[in-house]
Order: C-alpha cells, then sequence, then structure tokens
C-alpha cells in the first residue's frame, strides 16, 4: 500500500498546477482579450491601461486570495518522519 504522504503530495501537486492554469488562464485572456486593440482606444484605470490593470494587478491580487483560501482549505502539514506517516 503507497503511503498515505505521497497520495496526499500528489493531491496537492495536482491543485499546485490547477492555480498555475487558472493564473495563466487569467493573465492571458485579460491580456489578449482587452489589450488587443488599438491602443489609442484604450481606457485605464488608476493610470494603467484596463488589460495591464486586470491581467496583472488584480489578476494577482485574486491569486494570492485564491492561493491563501486554498491552502487554508485544501491543504494539511505531513510530518516527514518514516514512522508517523501511516497514521
Amino acid at each position: 500500500m503507497q503511503d498515505k504522504r505521497f497520495q496526499i503530495a500528489n493531491r496537492e501537486a495536482l491543485i499546485g498546477v490547477a492555480l498555475v492554469i487558472i493564473n495563466f488562464a487569467i493573465w492571458f485572456g485579460c491580456a489578449y482579450g482587452l489589450g488587443s486593440g488599438d491602443p489609442t482606444e484604450y481606457q485605464y484605470i488608476l493610470g494603467f491601461p484596463t488589460w495591464f490593470f486586470f491581467s496583472c494587478i488584480a489578476g494577482s491580487i485574486f491569486m494570492i486570495i485564491l492561493i491563501w483560501f486554498t491552502m487554508k482549505v485544501f491543504f494539511k502539514d505531513v510530518p516527514f518522519e518514516d514512522g508517523e506517516g501511516d497514521q
């Protein structure tokens, strides 16, 4: 039987990959979705082009909150010693 610590580590790794994909999708969608027009017609938020604000600033803030929430809810402490992993 596989050590339970490896199951936890695999699940947490998949969650990490999902978070990276979400981050890339937000960045790509905002950067190329909002920034694909004529630069003379850009709208600005706090002095930044809308595409930059949502892809880099708001997207980063959202990802920090999402990662914090994910770590609090889905991640757990795992002991490194051999004997404690079977509990």
